[in-house]
């Protein structure tokens, strides 16, 4: 047998007992060996019947062993057998078979591949996508969101509030306590999960939904969820993923220690992808995690809030600060204002320049690493134009397909060819660079966002209402000069040349700018 090296491996075993939940009832794992010796311990699942599976995604090229291992002893249908496969290099342009799986980097501060490649993280919220998408559309999403320079996709990996029950009115799994796996409804998923790499992009699933019934992580105990979160893991963990281990939930104070037990039982022993954690609105649990070795980035959520007090917790508190704080992590706003949701407080909905706002303030506040965009018709998979079920506060949401090429998603577009430009993973929060902060604690709309390379190459500011922008610059290497960039339209104006150690330059427009400031060439 042979397989290609970063894709998925699959081996079915035929149980010799059906077993009454198999979820509880026993464990199966198999233990793969590479050619350098190395082990990884995979977790089989049950997908019904008599049938487990376990999936595998080898890192090395060569001949690899496996061997499974049943916690029935008696079942020697699942204990005592062995094999081998032979992983081959990987003949294709699919970026993630080519530079492997998503790992942090040497400095812990952004993402790369496995060959160290700077890995960009623009996802997209599509938490019903996975779940709700028929396959078709399903596929006509992943390819403009390629084509759109997104790189990840998040989803929700079980019934929630949002979607109670799938198409067929059946459920992830069966009771609150004890509770009994319905294949079924994951294998609806499987190939919607598989699509997402293939077109190139990265699976970022929420293991365990947190926020109200009957989110499983707001009803079911704590070892139901174990047992629910290795399940999935098991499942998809041969895929490119990123973990989401809970979402949208409160894991401050006491409330983390549940969380942290999970992740430990989840991940402890197995943790062969990047994971973090989805929170509720302006809640910040960098804190309680910091010293999980299965926490590997800070995920938080600047929400759909639009009041002084929320914009003010974002650019102003704990998201400006935890790049200074050990040990280092990516910082990633998983869930920034939604384009066409209804802000909470003002009850008017988001447009494409509250989205750009938030993107761009959330890439230059920390440390430049990835940000999430979201649109109100996408994350509900509107078939029509609705209500979101659970959400009525959210207003009525579009159609995805009349969503999925908005104003807003052209703007991210527009910044992921912006950063691809420059080389933004040298990029870390510079405001001494602005001698004029037009922005304040009373109005924090207008905050000046600053970043420059460490090396002071070039530094970017974004301005969301144009003005006059005054600047330090003698930082930067001389000759210097200055370029406009329109981020509604993705055009650079003339080149200034700078040569003042203090610099004034006022926008083109009232509307919102970057500008890059970096040496002559």
């Amino acid at each position: 047998m042979e397989i290609m090296i970063w894709r998925m491996l699959e081996l079915t075993f035929e149980s010799k007992y059906e077993y009454l939940n198999p979820l509880w009832d026993v464990d199966v794992y198999v233990v793969f060996i590479s050619p350098s010796g190395k082990k990884y311990i995979i977790d089989a699942f049950w997908d019904g019947g008599k049938i487990w599976k376990v999936r595998f995604c080898p890192d090395q090229i060569g001949e690899w062993k496996w061997y499974i291992e049943c916690s029935d002893k008696t079942n020697d249908s699942l204990n005592s057998k062995s094999g081998s496969f032979l992983c081959i290099p990987y003949q294709g342009d699919n970026p993630l078979y080519q530079h492997g799986t998503i790992k942090l980097s040497d400095n812990r501060r952004f993402f790369v591949h496995s060959d160290k490649r700077p890995f960009f993280l623009l996802s997209d919220t599509a938490w019903n996508g996975v779940l709700k998408a028929k396959i078709n559309d399903w596929e006509e999403y992943l390819k403009i969101r390629k084509e759109q320079g997104f790189t990840a996709i998040q989803f929700v990996s079980t019934h929630w509030r949002a979607y109670p029950v799938d198409e067929y009115g059946e459920t992830a799994y069966r009771g609150t306590e004890k509770i009994q796996i319905n294949p079924e409804f994951f294998k609806r998923l499987d190939n919607k999960v598989a699509m997402i790499n293939h077109y190139g992009l990265v699976a970022m699933p929420v293991i365990l939904w947190a926020l109200k019934p009957p989110s499983p992580g707001a009803i079911l105990p704590e070892q139901d969820l174990i047992k629910l979160a290795r399940y999935i893991v098991a499942r998809w963990g041969a895929y490119h993923v990123i973990w989401i281990l809970g979402g949208d939930g409160d894991y401050r104070g006491e409330k983390a220690e549940r969380w942290k037990r999970i992740g430990r039982e989840v991940f402890g022993k197995r943790h062969y992808r990047l994971v973090t954690m989805h929170p509720g609105g302006l809640h910040w649990v960098a804190d309680e995690f910091r010293n999980e070795d299965w926490f590997d980035f800070v995920g938080y959520q600047s929400g759909h809030g639009d009041s002084v007090a929320d914009i003010r917790w974002f650019v102003f508190g704990p998201p400006t600060q935890e790049y200074l704080k050990k040990p280092t992590r990516p910082v990633i706003n998983l869930e920034p204002n939604y384009e066409f949701h209804l802000a909470y407080q003002s009850k008017k909905p988001f447009n494409a320049f509250h989205v750009r706002r938030a993107l761009y303030w959330s890439l230059l506040i920390s440390p430049t690493c990835g940000v999430s965009y979201g649109n109100h018709g996408i994350w509900c998979w509107a078939e029509k134009d609705e209500i979101p079920i659970g959400h009525p506060e959210s207003g009525i949401a579009p159609s995805w397909k009349k969503a999925l090429k908005s104003e807003g998603a052209n703007s991210v577009k527009i910044l992921k060819t912006f950063f691809s430009s420059i080389n933004w993973w040298e990029l870390i929060p510079f405001q001494d660079l602005l001698i004029e902060q037009l922005g304040t604690i009373e109005n924090p709309y207008k905050k000046i966002v600053a970043s420059k390379s460490e090396d002071d190459d070039f530094a970017i500011v974004y301005i969301p209402e144009g003005g006059m922008l005054s600047l330090k610059t003698d930082f930067i290497k001389s000759p210097a000069v200055a370029k406009w960039f329109n981020v509604r339209t993705g055009n650079f104006l003339n080149e200034i040349e700078i040569s003042e150690k203090i610099t004034k330059l006022k926008t083109p427009d009232s509307e919102d700018w970057i500008l890059l400031i970096s040496k002559k060439l």
